[in-house]
């Protein structure tokens, strides 16, 4: 069985950016890796970006694959084709700019791996089109949900957690985020990573891509449409309303959870029953917490070299 190297160089430079036309957007993103090896997407989170997978990309590499790192919309390099198309934070519209990517690229079927949005983004591409996607590496594991799951109060303790979507709900919100948005997520780092010491180095290098001038826009579209309190796209409904159901993703996953996660997640048993598929959860210990390929790279490495054998078993 391959294995990753057992040691990463921290704050390993990028490679070169490049840019491409796909759906609705132009794509900043980094490649990695001889074009022949196995592809493997990795998607980033809220308020993160392509720097989370810094020191899981030469790990890759090194093993033979292909690796393709986007800035999602209103992230980096990632812009709008045209002016007049809406800031949509959907979850389905995201899918949907992972598809447009390979289909620009030409990638016919890929790894997928994430975590928080990514995760979410890359559980959806697998539910709704598992011939693109050969296998997925989920952290915090089935994140598809629907307006009418979120209209369901959580205990209180768990809506805690969520303090920041209700805040976005609120005009003094969208205003507050504008405003503050490096002081604002610098601690949602803190929160949902207490354990992880970043230095103002390792954040400044990530919050360089919330200086997107589409960011606050699509953040706060996200969170107030999970709600129910922001109008969609018409031509997302039938997707919407697919993901709603709650679609069992049947392709060879790995889902990961860190074991000082301070953002909500569910329970691995919780969502264990949504992968009918050849399967597997692990627990990574070690103060890890929400950023968790930034702060464990080689067990997400790992599990995407795992997952890829899973699949050819």
């Amino acid at each position: 069985m391959r294995t990753v190297g057992q040691t990463a160089t921290t704050g390993t430079a990028l490679g070169p950016l490049k840019q491409i036309d796909a759906g609705v957007l132009n794509v900043g993103y980094v490649e990695a890796g001889l074009s022949g090896g196995p592809t493997v997407i990795l998607l980033h989170g809220w308020p993160y970006d392509i720097h989370s997978y810094v020191d899981v990309i030469p790990l890759l590499t090194s093993a033979g694959y292909h690796v393709i790192v986007p800035y999602l919309r209103g992230y980096g390099t990632t812009t709008f084709l045209s002016n007049e198309t809406f800031r949509n934070g959907q979850p389905s519209a995201l899918a949907l700019d992972a598809i447009a990517l390979m289909d620009a690229l030409r990638i016919d079927s890929a790894i997928l791996a994430g975590f928080d949005w990514g995760a979410r983004t890359a559980d959806i591409v697998a539910a709704l089109w598992p011939q693109r996607c050969r296998a997925l590496v989920s952290v915090s594991g089935y994140l598809i949900g629907s307006q009418d799951a979120n209209k369901k109060p959580l205990p209180p303790a768990a809506e805690l957690q969520w303090w920041y979507q209700y805040y976005f709900a609120t005009e003094r919100g969208g205003l507050g985020y504008r405003q503050y948005t490096r002081d604002f997520n610098t601690l949602i780092w803190q929160l949902a990573s207490p354990k992880w010491q970043f230095d103002d180095a390792t954040f400044d290098r990530t919050a360089a891509s919330f200086d997107n001038p589409d960011h606050v826009n699509i953040v706060i579209h996200n969170y107030r449409w999970r709600l129910g309190l922001a109008q969609g796209e018409s031509q997302y409904d039938e997707l919407e309303q697919r993901l709603a159901k709650g679609p069992v993703i049947t392709v060879p996953t790995i889902t990961l959870e860190g074991d000082a996660n301070g953002a909500f997640h569910p329970p691995a048993s919780a969502y264990a029953g949504k992968f009918s598929g050849k399967y597997e959860h692990r627990a990574i210990r070690g103060g890890i917490g929400h950023n968790l390929p930034q702060e464990a790279p080689q067990a997400f490495a790992q599990a995407i070299l795992d997952v890829d054998r899973m699949s050819k078993e």
